[in-house]
């Protein structure tokens, strides 16, 4: 997912701008009221959904810019009219973005990243790189954690990256409502911090790498030392267990990648910063 510090580069690279966002959407649309993309003579970032409607935004934007105007409204069926079957209907505010403009982006932009979900994958080893690679572009701040700089330093994914000797600590430091994928390079350390996420009580997601047999040590483990852990059942363990028994990390990865979103949609969903839509559209 693109960072903040990617917007700030775009937005001062001396280009004039024009912001594309949706002021309204009616019905079924690709993208929710609110979002929004920029876009110069050349180049993009964001989207606003893709399709006939982003392209025809896009084209209103370079008119936009050529013409010297300031700003223009767009009013677009997502149906067969423009080569959509959303069967909605949105409007779209375009504008030449003044230096103000830009401050107040970055602005919304560092509020919408703060208000992220947190996944911290707590293990840098194969798995756990690929988990990286794939959660850098999700709407999360994903947290590398291990104990060991040298698989760290394996890592090419853009996420924050910990080296923390005391990894129960990052767990007991992380915001309400993180998810924790635990995968280090020790069972007796995977038990440990999966017992501190689900001790927590309000995690969105805990999982653990392994198989129906280490869940079944694991429960007896906490039976014996985590007495204050009445139940494992909140437990992901195997992880991205959907039916597929290839092993590749990659694989693996994006089925716990998928598992993961999921559990942060259904808990973040009344507080995520992705806008609101009006009412479908009746029935013409």
């Amino acid at each position: 997912m693109a960072s903040v510090a990617d917007l700030q580069t775009f937005l001062t690279s001396g280009e004039p701008v024009v912001s594309v966002r949706l002021t309204r959407v009616r019905g079924s649309s690709p993208r929710e009221m609110g979002t929004e993309m920029f876009v110069t003579e050349e180049a993009l970032f964001g989207t606003i959904g893709g399709g006939q409607l982003e392209h025809r935004a896009i084209d209103a934007a370079r008119r936009l810019l050529a013409n010297g105007d300031i700003a223009c409204q767009l009013d677009l069926p997502l149906g067969p009219e423009i080569g959509q079957c959303c069967g909605g209907r949105v409007e779209v505010s375009l504008t030449r973005m003044s230096d103000g403009d830009r401050d107040a982006a970055l602005a919304r932009a560092e509020v919408e990243a703060g208000l992220l979900p947190h996944v911290y994958i707590l293990g840098a080893g194969h798995v756990g790189r690929a988990l990286a690679d794939q959660f850098q572009h999700m709407p999360v701040h994903c947290v590398l954690v291990d104990q060991r700089s040298e698989e760290l330093a394996l890592s090419q994914a853009k996420v924050e990256e910990r080296q923390s000797a005391i990894p129960e600590f990052d767990i007991m430091t992380a915001p309400p409502g993180s998810a924790y994928i635990v995968l280090t390079h020790d069972h007796g350390l995977d038990f440990l911090l999966t017992s501190a996420a689900l001790s927590r009580g309000d995690a969105a997601y805990v999982g653990m790498i392994g198989s129906a047999t280490k869940r079944v040590k694991f429960r007896k483990w906490t039976e014996k030392h985590c007495e204050e852990l009445s139940s494992i059942a909140a437990l992901n363990c195997p992880i991205g267990a959907g039916g597929s028994r290839d092993k590749r990390p990659a694989v693996i990865a994006a089925l716990v990648v998928a598992e993961v979103i999921t559990a942060l949609t259904s808990e973040t969903a009344a507080t995520a910063p992705s806008g609101a839509a009006e009412p479908p559209l009746a029935a013409q």
